[in-house]
Formats: structure tokens, sequence, C-alpha cells
């Protein structure tokens, strides 16, 4: 799956000379964090995120007053607290690797270009709806952790015996353990007794770590 797929298209943009007051608002009603920044020839220049206004704006022990205060915060320009020079993604990375920079760079979310040009936005949001994809969290079914041999051909063994047994995988998704040689699966299954499974599974040799209706 590739970032085109699960960005936000066309996003929300500011230009360099929005005021922080006008970034904040329209984050707010927009209901998002992050604000790509482009020129007034519309190139991608620099990332607002709401933390970045908030750390600019006036503490709420500040002894001025409130008239004071929005007039501050209306002279602070978008350009006077972005990043500039963004890490950006192609909308063809695969997710996972947009997921690896997000996590390595500690960085909430990416603009998406094609060509040098904005065409979307990928956040950690985006990434969370992924996840519960991967895993079927939103299907019901039975849910499988197994403690398995990294080997060759134990993924086929498994998901061949569920086949056998008719069962119907909702989701599999496979894990790093902290086991030398061991690694952890998870897999939600349909039409299949539980107890029938269970015991299945084990004749293989397989350990079952926990195993619920969920």
């Amino acid at each position: 799956m590739l970032v085109i797929e699960r960005m936000t298209p066309n996003p929300v943009t500011v230009t360099e000379d929005t005021s922080m007051h006008d970034a904040l608002r329209l984050m707010r009603e927009r209901k998002i964090r992050r604000l790509p920044v482009v020129s007034k020839a519309g190139k991608l220049v620099g990332i607002v995120s709401e933390k970045d206004l908030l750390y600019a704006s006036p503490s709420p022990a500040t002894t001025l007053s409130v008239f004071e205060v929005n007039y501050l915060i209306s002279q602070i320009k978008v350009s006077q607290v972005m990043t500039r020079d963004p890490i950006t993604v192609g909308d063809d990375c695969p997710l996972e690797e947009a997921a690896r920079v997000m996590a390595d760079n500690k960085v909430g979310g990416l603009p998406v270009v094609r060509y040098g040009e904005l065409v979307g936005i990928t956040t950690e949001t985006d990434l969370f709806k992924i996840f519960l994809e991967l895993l079927g969290a939103r299907q019901k079914g039975l849910r499988l952790t197994l403690l398995v041999p990294d080997q060759k051909g134990v993924l086929a063994s498994i998901t061949g015996e569920i086949a056998r047994l008719g069962g119907d995988i909702v989701s599999l998704g496979t894990f790093t353990s902290e086991r030398p040689g061991k690694g952890l699966l998870t897999v939600k299954v349909r039409d299949v007794d539980r107890g029938v499974l269970v015991d299945a599974l084990r004749g293989l040799g397989v350990q079952i770590v926990d195993a619920r209706e969920a």
C-alpha cells in the first residue's frame, strides 16, 4: 500500500504571512493539528503544528491584558514559528517507509509531494487507522496471538491448517519477539471453532499466547 492510497489529498494550507491567530483558528475549525505552509507561488516552504503555535503564545501567567495578548498574537506570523524545509515523502512512497520516517524523525505528519508539488499530507492519525485495518480491529472474530518458530514454511502451515478447518482469515500480522528464534503472529479468524483451532495449532508445535473473541 502506498501513501497516495491513505493520505489526505489537497490539504488545507497557509502562507508565510498568515497570522498565528488565523492559523490557530483554521486548525480548530477544520479539526487538524498541522498545516503545510506555502509561498505566494504555491511552493511548499514549511509546516506549522498546533504545538508550534501554542508554544509561541504568551503564558497564561502573563501580566498583559487580554487586549495586549490578542494584539501580540495577531502580529506573530506563521513564518516566525514554522519548521522550514520540512521532511517530505512522495505519493508513491510505501506506507511503512513513511511510518519509519515519522518515527525516526519524531514528527507527527509529512507533507506529500509529486514532482516537487504539494499534493497531500499523511499523519500519525492515518497510520493509526491503517493499524486498525491491519489487525481487523473493526471486525469480529477469534483473535489469536501465537509464538512461532522463526523458520521458513511456518506461516504457510498455520494458514493452511486454518483453511483446512474452514476458517476465514480476517487479519494477520507478524511481530518481533524477545525470545531468540521465535516470532509473534497475531491472526483473527472467523467460521471456525475456538477449541478445535487451538488444538490443531498446538499440534503444529505453535504456542498459544492468547486466544479471545474480539
